[in-house]
């Protein structure tokens, strides 16, 4: 048994039933010899980690457009971030911190310049449409090496592919990615803001949970606006807008479309 053979068999004893366990992988497009030391998703890791797509999110925006100062966060710092967080997540669960990795490193590898207004000027001049998370799956499948690819596994590339909010990943690993994604950019976005001075911590009134419940008020004039972040999950989000709806139609608020 090689070094490779013992982790998977470690992997049994000691992930959750619920894993993608790397012996069970469905595989790679182009088939290759395995590893004798490496496991599937630490070789994804790995070929993400050193790919060019990789090196060059250091000079991709996250938020900020050529921020004054070295401590704003970069589309390759968030990528780290996230693969942090998503990392810690997965060993609470005893999930696959290797596939975990792997997707995290490599969920913006499609991403423009410019952050998302980037992204959105590509897509509304390109007959087709652009989108981040498509690109992704460009870069690993075609625009590295040559046009080979990464030749990563199926679990990586469907954790890549649907990273996005709407996205959903069939596997747990994928959607631990998918929610450090959100979990990172939330807080971060907020500490540059923070930084940059467009806001303070008094700018900060609470969640929109202590809006609905009436802990604090909501908007008081036209001038005042109340920034919320999707959770993302489709069930809580449309509970959280019936709530609101309710409660404006109690108190009189707002106008109903088409009156």
């Amino acid at each position: 048994m090689n070094i490779r053979e013992s982790m998977e068999e470690r992997e049994l004893e000691l992930l959750c039933p619920y894993a993608a366990y790397s012996g069970k992988s469905r595989g790679r497009d182009r088939e290759e010899e395995e590893c004798d030391v490496r496991t599937v998703y630490q070789r994804d890791r790995d070929r993400i980690l050193h790919s060019k797509a990789f090196r060059r999110m250091k000079d991709k925006t996250q938020v900020f457009l050529a921020p004054e100062g070295d401590h704003y966060r970069n589309r390759l710092t968030h990528t780290l971030e996230v693969s942090q967080i998503a990392r810690t997540i997965a060993k609470a669960l005893r999930l696959n911190e290797d596939l975990v990795e792997a997707i995290a490193l490599g969920h913006d590898l499609g991403h423009t310049p410019f952050g998302h207004s980037g992204e959105t000027a590509l897509n509304q001049v390109h007959p087709g449409g652009f989108a981040h998370y498509q690109q992704s799956i460009r870069v690993v499948e075609v625009l590295e090496k040559n046009g080979e690819g990464l030749n990563l596994t199926w679990e990586t590339k469907d954790g890549i592919l649907n990273h996005r909010t709407s996205g959903s990943p069939s596997t747990l690993e994928g959607q631990v990615v998918r929610f450090s994604d959100k979990i990172a950019y939330v807080h971060h976005d907020m500490d540059d803001a923070q930084r940059a001075g467009i806001i303070t911590e008094e700018d900060v009134l609470g969640s929109l949970g202590d809006v609905i419940n009436g802990k604090i008020k909501g908007r008081e004039n036209d001038e005042e606006i109340i920034v919320y972040e999707t959770v993302g999950v489709a069930a809580q989000d449309l509970v959280a807008a019936k709530v609101i709806y309710d409660k404006a139609v109690e108190a009189g608020k707002g106008l109903r479309w088409g009156e």
